[in-house]
């Protein structure tokens, strides 16, 4: 019987997925495996129960996944899952910031009781009319799932769209229409495009990449999308360029202090994937991947190891092995079955940064002694037996 304990509501289409081997828990110290939206993972213990973290949604941040990777607990999360509600969601921002629909249907409010409103609306309107969309530039800066239905939506609305992504992926490139303009550099979207939408995931490499410099290439005016990450933006650079009009629009799903009370700001409290189908699809996702993992040491769309699928374990056992990614570990693997005169009917190894897994088939039940010597090899992160 597996454990599973939810750190977060998650849709009951999803939770009903589960077989009768599982069980629902709200002791998170006894967990085999964890499904998470927004709660944060980092303040709690990681227990030696704990094999899976499940992320109903694509962003990690709240998870600490290098703690995770070393003690052989997989991260998983769920692209593409809720990308047409945020797509959707960016669609409306593209409208927000071309326009000043807020602050006119805020103005409406404040005269709807004036029995002269409709005078009024007439004599004031003017105050918030914008410009249209159709035959604007767009940049997208990042084409995964979400960016490539953005940029393909925004193209059928008459926009001419400008793409940005260096580490594109196959599937990624053959949804992406053949009207979207590729960009080879950040500099041609600064300088070329009315509006900017950014889809890349935080790291070391992104955080601030909307900073001064970036500012000073993009066209006077420029209207900004972000419904990424909050810290893909230098905030202080970003107020500095809204000040002078380097900026005429921040649309971001990500309120902060700062950012809220900007007149220039249009600051939407994290909706992007909030939609009753988006929900369903990355609760089920989740479900899906977890289920695989537990009951087949089945790996995909792991953040922190690699994909590794050698379907269902027919063989008598099956061990699953978490280790660093050094030379001569499956030598240490085989040699250590060997001496046990074990054989091994299947073997498949798949490795991602410092980090790798194998998945091997034997032709006998798994044991824990067996277990116990793989184990004891250095650079072996933990064992798990599958079957």
């Amino acid at each position: 019987m597996f454990k599973i304990n939810c750190l977060n509501p998650i849709a009951k289409i999803g939770l009903d997925n589960f077989s009768d081997e599982y069980a629902i828990t709200d002791n998170y110290e006894e967990a085999d495996a964890v499904l998470v939206r927004s709660a944060s993972v980092h303040e709690l213990d990681l227990p030696d129960s704990l094999q899976a973290i499940a992320r109903a949604g694509a962003g990690v941040n709240n998870i600490p996944l290098d703690k995770c990777s070393e003690k052989g607990i997989i991260v998983f999360n769920t692209p593409g899952a809720n990308a047409n509600g945020v797509k959707e969601l960016v669609l409306t921002g593209l409208f927000l910031a071309s326009r000043d629909i807020i602050g006119g249907v805020n103005w409406v409010n404040s005269v709807k009781d004036d029995p002269d409103v409709a005078k009024l609306v007439e004599k004031n309107k003017a105050k918030y009319a914008g410009i249209e969309i159709s035959g604007k530039k767009l940049g997208v800066i990042g084409l995964g799932a979400i960016g490539v239905l953005v940029a393909n939506a925004a193209m059928k609305l008459g926009m001419e769209v400008y793409g940005y992504d260096p580490f594109i992926s196959v599937r990624s490139a053959w949804h992406l229409s053949k009207y979207i303009k590729p960009s080879k550099s950040l500099a041609e979207i600064y300088k070329e495009c009315d509006f900017i939408s950014i889809h890349v995931p935080l790291s070391d490499a992104t955080q601030g990449m909307l900073n001064e410099e970036a500012f000073k290439m993009m066209k006077n005016g420029v209207r900004i999308l972000n419904f990424s990450r909050d810290s893909l933006v230098n905030e202080e650079d970003m107020i500095a360029a809204l000040k002078v009009g380097k900026v005429f629009k921040y649309v971001t799903d990500f309120p902060t202090p700062k950012m809220a009370p900007l007149n220039e700001v249009v600051a939407i409290p994290h909706l992007g994937a909030s939609t009753c189908e988006s929900e369903d699809n990355c609760a089920v996702m989740a479900v899906s991947q977890l289920m695989d993992y537990l009951e087949n040491g089945t790996i995909r769309n792991s953040v922190n190891y690699p994909d590794c699928d050698n379907g269902y374990p027919d063989n008598a056992g099956r061990l699953a092995i978490h280790h660093k990614n050094i030379p001569n570990m499956i030598g240490q693997f085989t040699s250590a079955l060997a001496q046990e005169n074990i054989n091994i009917s299947d073997m498949i190894n798949k490795s991602k940064g410092q980090y790798a897994y194998t998945l091997v088939d034997i032709e006998i039940p798994s044991t824990p002694e067996i277990k116990q010597k793989i184990e004891a090899i250095e650079g072996v992160y933990r064992v798990r037996i599958v079957k």
